[in-house]
């Protein structure tokens, strides 16, 4: 057997398990928390008061105008000098929340904005309050529209946690680099790496072509029933 596919063969048990201990919880939960941050920021910018749309407009315009890498880096090695230390792991999860947040909160607002304002009007005419015209009619067709960018976003963050590497996180990537200080067998070990993202990235590029059908098919029979 050849000495670097030996090599992909020793390795691959090690850098699946940093995969599924840290970069699949990291991405998991930095989506769920970042969408959830994000549809309150769209909220906010869409309906909320003047001082409260200015702040989501402002946490939206530093996210988006500065680097993740360097956002990473003031949170883990930054805030210790104002007195607030963070593990790796939480650090990166703040950090990866954060950025998804702005961005997806960008995807979201649009969606929303989409839809016309009739819906809205028709939801008030049944006796629908605010909160409940936003739950029952809006969102759900926003949701027709946010799918395939928010599902974009997502698997981009699968590629992005590798950045975790840089403050310590031991996820996939990291375990390469250290295998490759242990081997020096940089080549291998990092296409070894890019091949398992692409793996994920492929599996979930499928998952979402399922889930963007599936919307489409409830999108016509809603406009059938009209």
């Amino acid at each position: 057997m050849p000495h670097w596919l030996q090599l992909m063969i020793d390795s691959l048990p090690t850098l699946l398990w940093a995969g599924i201990r840290f970069t699949v919880p990291l991405t998991l939960l930095s989506f769920t928390l970042g969408l959830a941050l994000g549809l309150l920021t769209a909220v906010a910018r869409l309906f909320g008061p003047k001082p409260v749309a200015s702040l989501a407009r402002f946490y939206v315009w530093i996210i988006r105008g500065t680097p993740l890498l360097v956002q990473l880096f003031v949170i883990f090695y930054g805030l210790p000098s104002i007195g607030i230390l963070l593990d790796a792991f939480p650090a990166a999860l703040i950090g990866f929340t954060l950025n998804i947040g702005a961005y997806t909160s960008e995807i979201i607002r649009a969606a929303i904005s989409s839809v016309a304002r009739g819906q809205w009007e028709a939801a008030y005419s049944t006796g629908m309050s605010w909160s409940q015209a936003m739950r029952r009619t809006i969102l759900p067709q926003a949701a027709r529209v946010a799918v395939p960018p928010l599902s974009n976003t997502f698997i981009s963050l699968v590629k992005d946690t590798s950045l975790a590497a840089a403050i310590t996180v031991p996820e996939l990537f990291q375990s390469a680099q250290r295998i490759v200080a242990a081997t020096y067998e940089p080549l291998i070990l990092y296409i070894e790496a890019a091949l398992i993202y692409l793996v994920m990235s492929s599996v979930l590029s499928a998952l979402q072509a399922r889930l963007e059908t599936r919307f489409a098919r409830y999108g016509g029979m809603v406009e059938a029933n009209r």
